[in-house]
């Protein structure tokens, strides 16, 4: 597949006004996104960070973790998830700098951050794994990398069909918690895997689900 940027934000872009209607997207319900924000506080470092959302989309995560004290740089492809992002914040009050750029090489020049977060993005990639790399090169010494995947058997928005030619993609449909931590595990110090498709994880996605989904966190 040749990786035609302007294509993939096109389809973002279409998807943004109804991305938050997702439960996991919008975070909407009480208990969805209160299950969002004690995932995220327990990935976190416990001092405020600087965290790189890569694939922010409309900014439901960047927006927690704010609230939590963070200091958030989201980025995303699609012109149109980044405006959301950004009055999604202002309309909480909050602060957060979102960028439009391309997840494969993020337009944050030479800063570092303390974690790079990155949810559902990976199988979008036309090299997912150089990703990984230019991911844990923009973390500082001891940072972090959160990874929130899984295989699904569904790749879109509400089944509509990726752009064309993404079958081709290497991880196409999402990548297993064992083939994505043989990836990373070269890059980084330790790493750990946290299942999220057991029945106690049904709030996160707001229904239940029966395909893997997991996070993988990482230090470097």
């Amino acid at each position: 597949m040749t990786y035609r940027t302007e294509t993939i934000a096109a389809y973002w872009d279409s998807a943004a006004p109804a991305f938050d209607d997702e439960p996991d997207h919008g975070l909407r319900a009480d208990r969805t996104r209160e299950a969002w924000a004690r995932r995220l506080d327990a990935w976190m470092p416990t001092t405020p960070a600087d965290v790189l959302d890569i694939g922010c989309g409309t900014g439901s995560l960047s927006l927690l973790l704010t609230a939590q004290g963070h200091r958030v740089t989201g980025v995303d492809l699609a012109p149109r998830m980044v405006e959301r992002a950004r009055a999604k914040l202002a309309a909480a009050g909050l602060d957060g700098r979102f960028l439009s750029g391309d997840a494969m090489a993020p337009p944050t020049g030479d800063e570092r951050f303390d974690v790079v977060l990155c949810r559902h993005l990976l199988w979008t990639l036309p090299d997912p794994e150089a990703a990984l790399r230019a991911w844990v090169r923009r973390l500082r010494p001891g940072g972090r990398l959160v990874l929130v995947e899984g295989r699904w058997r569904e790749s879109g928005q509400s089944g509509v069909p990726y752009v064309a030619g993404a079958e081709a993609l290497p991880w196409h449909g999402g990548i297993g918690a064992e083939d994505l931590a043989a990836a990373v595990r070269p890059l980084v110090a330790r790493l750990r895997v946290e299942p999220l498709d057991g029945d106690a994880d049904d709030d996160l996605w707001g229904k239940r689900v029966d395909d893997e989904r997991y996070a993988l966190v990482a230090e470097v």
